[in-house]
């Protein structure tokens, strides 16, 4: 083994070390990307490309909430990483969004909408595209599933709520959630958002199933139909 080599390894085990004993704690988002980079890219200094990918992202955040396409387009110009890395963000970002969900079901009981918010701006917040995702509870208000109703342009198709209602009764819902995002960045409603939102509404009535919220989300902020009176 190169002297190089070793020095790159010793600097890795110091990395895992200090990740072990802190865990993120006072690290800088260069830091962080430093480390994921090991899992990518072997035997190699990361630090560099690592700072790097934080110019041109602008953060670890925006890095992250990067589409699959974008990623390609901005590694291409930077040296080091190509496709395998902008796949492994994918990955790492779906895994995390996989391990909140898991955290949403195991709750009894969701007490009020907001408390799925978050799981929704890390789900469906970011993405570059509107979808509309619908979550079904049960009597107890606790969470049965999640499923994806639409991609691209929602709220304006009358398919919406009889999807709606076909999902709510094979999941034994009594209750649902309906959110999608706006990826322009504003939470608030369109017209075609409220008047899709009283169709779903009352198509779900003619099942015994109760629309408890309309959430729009963007990766930072929020709007609820129910806090504004629209429900």
């Amino acid at each position: 083994m190169e002297i190089k080599e070793k020095d790159v390894l010793g600097h890795r085990n110091r990395v895992k070390k200090r990740f072990l004993n802190t865990g993120f704690d006072g690290w800088q988002d260069y830091e962080i990307l430093e480390l994921v980079l090991f899992y990518v890219i072997p035997r190699k200094d990361t630090k560099q490309i690592a700072k790097d990918l934080i110019k041109k992202f602008g953060s670890l955040k925006e890095l992250m909430n990067a589409g699959h396409n974008e990623l390609l387009k901005v590694l291409k110009d930077i040296d080091g990483v190509g496709p395998n890395t902008a796949f492994f963000f994918r990955f790492l970002k779906e895994i995390s969004i996989k391990y909140s969900e898991f955290k949403i079901k195991d709750k009894q009981k969701v007490s009020s909408p907001q408390e799925v918010v978050e799981f929704l701006k890390n789900k469906i917040g970011t993405c570059k595209e509107e979808q509309m995702y619908t979550v079904f509870l049960n009597a107890s208000n606790k969470i049965l599933d999640f499923d994806k109703i639409s991609e691209g342009t929602v709220c304006r198709s009358a398919v919406y709520p009889s999807k709606i209602v076909k999902s709510a009764v094979l999941t034994d819902a009594r209750s649902v959630i309906v959110a999608h995002n706006h990826p322009g960045g504003v939470c608030k409603p369109s017209q075609n958002d409220i008047i899709a939102t009283e169709a779903i509404q009352k198509a779900l009535k003619t099942v015994d199933v109760m629309l408890l919220d309309h959430i729009i989300v963007t990766g930072s902020d929020y709007y609820s139909f129910k806090d504004n009176g629209l429900i």
